[in-house]
């Protein structure tokens, strides 16, 4: 093991060493480069910075010149204004000359152009107070002598500026032939550089690279998903060595794995499959459950009523409502129907609401709005009846004004809206609360009751719809009826 290790840091140790050296030789030529560069770059640009302040000190020469003639000429405020600030643009533009004692030929020249631009400006200004002041002859003899001055300035500029362009090319031919000469080094060395490390990645190849690309190839084949591939031999014990042997132990390890979970996912999937079966059998035995909670007492009172109708009228009558009441009973028990349409469930509320006013002399006034688009919606059966069947008992029975239901179906937003409307007692808020979590207990024996009470409605509608909020309850208080609004997804 001691062995192995110290194959491997030798062969670490050499290619650290021979990356590093090729770079760092390659950083430090190309940072004296850099450096080289810079300053003579930096030189370049000094060069004809004189030149350029000279350029620009004849530009604002001219334009004062140009501003001053220009007021004389007119007297506007307008041109007096820009007098004003041509001067003032010139004034900076002399800052910038040094007042040197330096005997230099060119700095004799600049010290001179300053002195001489100042009387120049000393000058314009007496020309142009002389013009504000009306005094012709005085401003007109002045004007004349800054217009000498002004020839003086502007040929001293264009000579120190000849001197010294020619001064900065004879520089800027130096720091060309400098730059060249960077350049030509750093080709060269770049070569020599580039030639080192490509027998350097010669070397490389041969040790290393043969076996990497044995293992590169079979990790291709892995990674397309075939495990079975023969993996590559260990011949060294360097890291290319171990990489190999940790590659693989990789492989296998992953074959193992794979198999093991495919073992797990085919038990899980039947385990889910169980599971899901018996989800389906515990929902329909819940439905089937509260599908069948109807109490018979419901069916006694209304064959009792048919029968005392016969009693007290003509047979006609006593067979339509009996056969109503058939219709009802049939809608509950045929083919054990969990799904209708809100059709079907609004047909069999004009039957109990026909049946419920025979029973009670027609006190009922029902009126319906239903928008026909939204009639073929599937709802859990039983629903709308249990519903109307309890405003009747606990919102209408005990009333002394008109009893009125209103039974509306419209569309709101992704829904189908059913509402059932009473102007009944009302209901307190407590009691709505309770209702719509589950925890109010209904009074048993009411009369007239089929049993399928409104806790009973919205278990399965929530079962259905796999929804809490499918069924809302709005009472505004004592005698202020209420409402039962069903929000059915369309």
């Amino acid at each position: 093991m001691k062995k192995i290790k110290t194959k491997s840091m030798s062969l670490r140790k050499k290619m650290i060493l021979a990356f590093c050296l090729p770079t760092i030789l390659l950083f430090l030529v190309n940072m004296m480069l850099y450096l080289g560069t810079t300053r003579v770059l930096n030189s370049l640009d000094a060069v004809y910075s004189s030149n350029n302040d000279l350029n620009q000190l004849s530009v604002g020469l001219d334009s004062l010149q140009t501003a001053t003639e220009g007021y004389l000429n007119t007297k506007t405020s307008d041109a007096l204004e820009q007098y004003y600030i041509r001067e003032e643009e010139y004034r900076d533009l002399l800052i910038a000359i040094d007042d040197n004692s330096d005997e230099n030929e060119n700095r004799v020249i600049e010290r001179n152009i300053k002195r001489m631009s100042l009387n120049y400006l000393d000058l314009t200004n007496q020309a142009v107070e002389s013009k504000r002041g009306g005094n012709v002859e005085k401003y007109k003899s002045i004007y004349e002598e800054a217009t000498r001055t002004f020839g003086y300035i502007d040929s001293s500029i264009n000579s120190l500026n000849n001197r010294q362009f020619v001064n900065n090319s004879k520089s800027y031919g130096a720091m060309m032939a400098a730059l060249q000469t960077i350049e030509r080094l750093n080709i060269v060395t770049l070569v020599i550089i580039g030639l080192a490390n490509l027998a350097f990645v010669v070397l490389i190849a041969s040790t290393i690279a043969d076996p990497l690309v044995r293992l590169a190839a079979t990790a291709n084949t892995v990674s397309g998903g075939d495990f079975d591939v023969q993996l590559p031999t260990v011949r060294s014990n360097d890291e290319v060595g171990v990489v190999t042997m940790a590659f693989n132990k990789m492989v296998l390890s992953i074959k193992d794995y794979i198999k093991q979970l495919t073992e797990s996912m085919e038990a899980t999937r039947k385990l889910r499959e169980n599971e899901l079966i018996m989800e389906n059998h515990v929902k329909d035995a819940e439905l089937k459950y509260l599908q069948s909670q109807i109490n018979p007492h419901f069916l006694f009172n209304t064959l009792n009523a048919g029968a005392q109708l016969a009693m007290m009228e003509g047979a006609d009558r006593t067979s339509n409502y009996i056969q109503r009441v058939a219709d009802f009973f049939r809608y509950n028990i045929k083919k054990n129907k969990d799904v209708v349409t809100l059709k079907e469930e609004i047909e069999l509320v004009d039957i109990y609401i026909y049946i419920i006013n025979v029973r009670f002399a027609g006190e009922i006034q029902f009126t319906k709005e239903i928008d026909e688009g939204l009639l073929d919606i599937k709802i859990p059966s039983m629903i709308l009846q249990p519903i109307v069947e309890n405003s009747i008992n606990y919102g209408l029975r005990n009333i002394e004004w008109t009893k009125k239901i209103k039974l509306s179906v419209y569309e709101l937003g992704d829904y189908a809206c059913v509402s059932v409307k009473d102007n009944g007692t009302g209901i307190e808020r407590e009691t709505i609360e309770r209702i719509l979590d589950g925890s109010y207990v209904s009074t048993p024996n009411k009369s007239g009751s089929n049993g399928v009470g409104l806790n009973n409605c919205i278990e399965r509608l929530n079962i259905f719809y796999e929804r809490d909020d499918v069924l809302d309850i709005i009472s505004e208080g004592k005698d202020k009826g209420t409402e039962t609004i069903l929000y059915l997804p369309k």
